[in-house]
């Protein structure tokens, strides 16, 4: 089998694309919290009604917390059993049980294009280097006695890794490692997935560096010197508000100021 056919047979079945589908047009992001934050004084986690109507209201979406939140309240209300898996330095994902039982990892807060099957002795499950599941990278799994190991290569060579413990994390558990994800405020952060019509590719503004990831590389894109004229920029990109936008670069510039 070849990996372009290995790839295909590593896709998520149709039950659990459909809800995976339907957050196509979420970016990640921490301005909202810090926006939030700013207008409440408050660094709750925010409940899933509470993120859809901010969604509603102003296209915010959240951090890899509230995605995976929000992504396993879809998954289980189309009775698809799922639980958040967490990183060493808590990054959060999502696993779901297909109506077959087969597990896949669902990882918004890093923007994957898809979910990737993470069964060790299903007859499609592949341990090579995969295009199609993580925008300007092919993945690779690792599967371990309750881990799995992640690698990612960029067209340029560049390879990094990411170790998920394959635990579940109870749903309380999960509400309280969130929360204190609230209350931190290093850098404003922004990945967004463009499904273009041969690849999907990743948009990221990062501290005020902005850039597109494709498997043709990494092209930076022009600084921008008024923090009003990235409030825009992002705004364009993502579809959040521009003014919630701004407020939230504000926020984040009182701590680290932009020049």
């Amino acid at each position: 089998m070849n990996l372009l056919m290995e790839g295909r047979a590593m896709r998520a079945t149709p039950d659990v694309i459909a809800i995976w589908n339907k957050f196509d047009d979420f970016p990640m992001e921490t301005l909202t919290k810090a926006w939030y934050n700013e207008l409440t004084m408050d660094s709750q986690q925010r409940s899933v009604d509470l993120m859809k109507l901010h969604r509603e209201k102003y296209g915010t979406s959240g951090n890899c917390f509230d995605l995976a939140i929000w992504l396993i309240d879809e998954y289980r209300k189309n009775n698809l059993y799922s639980y958040a898996v967490l990183t060493p330095d808590s990054h959060v994902a999502v696993v779901v049980k297909n109506e077959e039982g087969n597990k896949y990892l669902c990882d918004l807060g890093d923007q994957w294009i898809e979910p990737i099957l993470i069964e060790p002795n299903h007859e499609d499950y592949s341990e090579q280097f995969l295009p199609g599941f993580f925008p300007g990278a092919e993945v690779k799994l690792n599967y371990r006695t309750g881990n799995l190991l992640v690698t990612y290569r960029r067209p340029n060579g560049k390879v990094s890794r990411q170790e998920f413990d394959l635990t579940p994390i109870f749903d309380q558990e999960l509400i309280v490692a969130g929360q204190k994800t609230q209350k931190k405020l290093w850098t404003p952060l922004v990945e967004k997935r463009l499904f273009m019509e041969t690849e999907v590719t990743h948009w990221e503004f990062d501290n005020f560096t902005s850039f597109i990831s494709s498997t043709e590389g990494k092209k930076m894109e022009e600084p921008l010197r008024k923090i009003e004229e990235w409030a825009n920029r992002i705004c364009i990109m993502s579809g959040i508000s521009e003014e919630i936008v701004l407020t939230a670069l504000k926020v984040y510039s009182k701590k680290s100021p932009h020049d």
